[in-house]
C-alpha cells in the first residue's frame, strides 16, 4: 500500500512554531534562546523557522506581542460579556479573574516578564509600550478613572513579580505578609495564582 502524506496548512505550521517558540523563550528569555533552540522544540529545521519568521528578534516580537494581545483580549471579553459597573466590586473581581486565569499559564507569565526586561532592545521596547498603552485604554473603557486603572495594573504587575520569584511557595516573614495582602482569601483566583508556574512542570 502506498502511504499518503498529508500536508499541514501553513497557518497551522506557523501556530505550532509560535507555541514552541513561546515555550523556548519562556525558559531562556530573549538573549538566551536561539532560532535553533526553537526549531528543536518545534521538531523542524532551523532554516524552516527562519524562512517562516525571519530573525530571532522577529520571532520574539511575535511571541511577546501575542502575550500582550492576550491580556487585552481577556479584558475586552469581560467588557463584551455584558454591562460593566465601574463601582461594582463584583465586576472588578471579574476583570481581575480574567487576568489571573492568564497567569495560570506559566509560559505566558515568563514571556511577558522576559519581554519587559528585554525592552532595552528598541523593537521589543516598542511592543511593550504599545501593549501597555492598549491595555490601559481597554481598562479605561470600564468607566474606571485613571488612578483606579493605574492601581489595577500595578497590582497585576506585583502578582507577576511574586510569581516570578516563587513567592507563593513557602513564603515566610515579611514576604508571607505581602503575599497574604495580595491574595487574602483562598478563593478561585488565589488557587489560579498559586498554581501558576506549576501548570507546565
Amino acid at each position: 500500500m502506498s502511504s499518503v502524506t498529508v500536508r499541514m496548512p501553513a497557518e497551522e505550521r506557523r501556530a505550532l512554531i509560535l507555541q514552541a517558540a513561546t515555550r523556548a523563550f519562556a525558559e531562556g528569555g530573549y538573549s538566551g534562546t536561539s532560532t535553533d533552540t526553537v526549531a528543536k522544540e518545534a521538531g523542524v529545521s532551523q532554516p524552516y523557522v527562519v524562512r517562516m519568521f525571519g530573525t530571532k528578534l522577529d520571532l520574539f516580537l511575535a511571541v511577546f506581542g501575542n502575550a500582550c494581545d492576550r491580556i487585552e483580549a481577556a479584558f475586552r471579553a469581560v467588557l463584551d460579556a455584558g454591562p460593566f459597573d465601574p463601582d461594582s466590586e463584583v465586576d472588578k473581581e471579574r476583570m481581575g479573574h480574567a487576568y489571573t486565569e492568564l497567569l495560570a499559564d506559566s509560559d505566558f507569565l515568563h514571556v511577558l516578564m522576559h519581554g519587559f526586561t528585554a525592552s532595552s532592545v528598541p523593537e521589543i521596547g516598542a511592543v511593550a509600550r504599545a501593549g501597555m498603552g492598549r491595555i490601559f485604554d481597554t481598562l479605561l473603557a470600564t468607566g474606571w478613572g485613571e488612578e483606579k486603572v493605574r492601581d489595577f495594573v500595578a497590582y497585576g504587575m506585583l502578582l507577576n513579580v511574586l510569581l516570578a520569584i516563587d513567592a507563593f511557595e513557602g513564603a515566610s516573614g515579611p514576604l508571607a505578609r505581602l503575599v497574604q495582602a495580595c491574595v487574602p482569601h483562598a478563593d478561585g483566583d488565589a488557587a489560579a495564582i498559586r498554581d501558576s508556574g506549576r501548570s507546565h512542570e
